[in-house]
């Protein structure tokens, strides 16, 4: 019998929880900077119930996207990778830690700067971390 459709397995599961993960964290600090001006300027008493929100979503995606980043870290034979790509998993395992760093700024900051820099410095440092697992996984 030919199956119709290929069989996951834990690595799809894991991958998958990732990516569910990346579109909730990465996809909301997106969407979130397009709101947030005309929220500022239609409901400025919203902003931080909506930021709320955001962040009951947000941060249990952040902690899946650690979970199973480490998972994956874990499934790799370290022995069989190059420089390159060991050094690709630093540069991202530094870039979502930066991330997660400056979102917490973002989050407590109680001046105008911290909440920009922090929200700034953690989008960027998010896209990095997206882009390079991206790379990790077309490289491996």
């Amino acid at each position: 019998m030919v199956a119709v459709v290929l069989s996951p397995n834990l690595d799809t599961l894991r991958l998958f929880l990732h990516v569910v993960a990346a579109c909730v964290w990465v996809g909301g600090q997106i969407t979130l900077a397009g709101l947030v001006p005309t929220l500022r300027r239609e409901a400025p008493d919203a902003l931080k119930p909506v930021a709320r929100a955001f962040a009951r979503l947000a941060w249990p995606a952040f902690i899946v996207l650690v979970v199973t980043g480490g998972w994956s870290l874990a499934a790799v034979d370290v022995g069989t990778t190059s420089t390159a790509y060991q050094v690709t998993v630093l540069i991202k395992v530094l870039a979502a830690a930066a991330a997660g760093a400056a979102t917490v700024v973002h989050s407590v900051g109680r001046s105008r700067a911290a909440v920009a820099l922090g929200g700034a410095i953690g989008l960027v440092s998010s896209l990095l971390a997206l882009f390079l697992g991206l790379l990790l996984r077309s490289g491996s």
